[in-house]
């Protein structure tokens, strides 16, 4: 069962480990986590959102594509503080400091969660910081607009991303929502919750 608590524990058993092993991690080892689970307890069943760290979820709902999560970074923390422009951001010398991790210098590990209603037709794109160093927010909804198709957009964002340069690992999910018995994107009848595709390459490395 995936519930906050749940999450809470594995990612408890994770920093435990890190700690465990202080010989094969470098000091201050930490790393980013993101997701998106669908909670069924409530009258309605939700998404929720999770993330520590600068690693992603996005939402594609009526052609528009909005960040749901909010990066723990130096860099956010300045453009909330209206002292840097999104712009500015982009090139940044503090742009990989992360102001939270999964680590052991976290005593405690509590992501930051957001519900959202469940609607036919939305899209999900959960990733790591790797595809949006690379990718704008436009040239993210870009690709998701021009491929129908989960599989091929995360494969046209992963090729896109180490084409302009992939200084990061680049880990893509695309989650496409529809009604149980209803049409998908691609006007397949749907048997399951959702249709999900998703993809990893390391930091430079080419594709397969």
């Amino acid at each position: 069962k995936v519930n906050a608590k749940s999450i809470e524990k594995a990612l408890g058993r994770a920093v435990k480990d890190i700690i465990a092993h202080p010989d094969t991690t470098d000091e201050g080892t930490g790393t980013t986590v993101t997701g998106v689970y669908l909670d069924t307890t409530t009258s309605e069943p939700t998404w929720v959102t999770l993330n520590i760290g600068d690693s992603r979820v996005y939402l594609l709902r009526d052609s528009s594509l909005v960040q749901i999560t909010t990066d723990h970074s130096v860099v956010q923390e300045l453009m909330a503080a209206g002292r840097l422009s999104p712009e500015e951001a982009e090139n940044h010398p503090y742009g990989n400091v992360i102001t939270r991790a999964v680590g052991p210098s976290e005593l405690s590990v509590h992501p930051d969660y957001v519900r959202l209603d469940v609607i036919d037709g939305d899209r999900f794109v959960i990733c790591s910081d790797g595809l949006t160093k690379e990718l704008t927010d436009y040239g993210i909804g870009h690709f998701l607009a021009a491929h129908a198709d989960p599989a091929a957009a995360v494969e046209a964002m992963l090729a896109a991303s180490l084409a302009n340069g992939g200084r990061d690992n680049v880990t893509i999910i695309v989650l496409d929502v529809a009604r149980v018995g209803g049409p998908d994107a691609n006007g397949r009848i749907v048997d399951e919750v959702s249709d999900v595709d998703e993809d990893t390459a390391e930091r430079g490395a080419p594709r397969a």
